[in-house]
């Protein structure tokens, strides 16, 4: 299996590429492809909804607060990039993978 490729901010986030996938049946991690986390979100791509999903859906799939879920880049594409504050690098990669299981 592929991992996501993590890595570790000046602030101490982890952070990683996430590809996301509006208009799904149901809001979950699906996959990785290319180093990235495949998120399907139920929500349209439209007035933030999507990205209110994925950051309920992470906060979620790592037991988080949504305040610690900060999409810093890609508010507007598919492509986004996302800090999670608070854990530590292997305990994110561990909850992800669980997530992925």
């Amino acid at each position: 299996m592929e991992a996501v490729q993590l890595a570790l901010t000046r602030e101490g986030a982890v952070r990683f590429e996430v590809r996301a996938q509006p208009r799904a049946r149901a809001s979950r991690i699906t996959a990785v492809r290319a180093g990235a986390l495949v998120v399907q979100l139920t929500a349209p791509p439209e007035n933030g909804a999507a990205n209110e999903d994925l950051v309920a859906t992470l906060a979620r799939a790592l037991s988080v607060g949504k305040r610690q879920v900060v999409l810093v880049r890609g508010g507007a594409s598919r492509a986004k990039v996302v800090d999670i504050l608070g854990l530590g690098i292997d305990e994110v990669r561990a909850r992800l993978m669980a997530a992925l299981a």
